[in-house]
């Protein structure tokens, strides 16, 4: 096993299952089980929901109970937002995530059960569970639609491997723009800006020197922004000589 089963105990809506299909294979998961659905299995409007993800329901196993949807499993998480009198580990589906990949990394065979849309899991099936996972909602609405919560699992569950960086900047074509480009810019807009009377009172010019350089290496520029600036910038000083004449 290398990532876990989703599990879903007695789903009402064929809808439902194919939205948790497509939710699940947003985030490369494809191995899900189904507990008595309500309405039959194969369902068309599982299938119609499901778009691209159809293989998920195609290959989806169907069980009875909970008890044999969970037989062969080591690890089992049930996935509720009710307070219940069962003693259990109550988990973030961040936190959980986290913990199911080091458990299937080390070889267990993890399940994740999801209820009813209507009712959710029963104490029947949360007896079944390891720990719980809690979805941090709205305490006045906390209900989630199934696919909703399949779809923060399954987030959370490709996030707890991923490698990307939380913000990046593309710089287009020509790549950013170089110091020593940035520094000719600077330096053209000193005698232009000097000429122009900018600098006042005279004992200011050093820091306001200071803080103009210090904003121009501080952004980001692309070769593009420079080569637009330049060009702005000429064509202000070229105008300001044209007006003295």
């Amino acid at each position: 096993m290398t990532a876990p089963v989703f599990i879903l105990v007695e789903p009402q809506m064929g809808e439902n299952i194919g939205a948790a299909a497509r939710a699940m294979w947003n985030f490369g998961l494809e191995t899900m089980r189904i507990v008595d659905p309500r309405d039959g299995w194969p369902n068309e409007r599982a299938e119609a929901m499901a778009a691209s993800a159809t293989h998920v329901l195609e290959q989806a196993d169907l069980y009875t109970t909970t008890r044999e949807a969970v037989a062969d499993l080591t690890l089992v998480y049930a996935t509720t937002a009710r307070p219940r009198d069962l003693t259990k580990r109550v988990l973030t589906p961040e936190a959980a995530a986290q913990e199911i990949r080091a458990q299937i990394a080390a070889g267990e065979k993890v399940g994740v059960l999801f209820g009813r849309e209507r009712t959710g899991l029963e104490n029947d099936d949360i007896e079944r569970a390891n720990a719980v996972i809690t979805v941090p909602v709205n305490p006045s609405f906390p209900s989630l639609n199934l696919a909703q919560c399949s779809l923060l699992l399954g987030y959370e569950w490709l996030k707890s491997a991923d490698t990307t960086p939380p913000e990046t900047l593309e710089p287009g074509r020509d790549g950013f723009a170089e110091r020593a480009d940035v520094d000719r810019l600077l330096d053209f807009m000193e005698v232009e800006l000097a000429d122009s009377g900018f600098f006042w009172p005279e004992d200011k010019k050093a820091s306001m020197l200071a803080a103009l350089r210090n904003l121009y290496h501080r952004l980001p520029l692309t070769a593009a922004d420079l080569r637009m600036v330049w060009g702005a910038t000429r064509s202000l000083a070229a105008k300001r000589r044209s007006t003295r004449r």
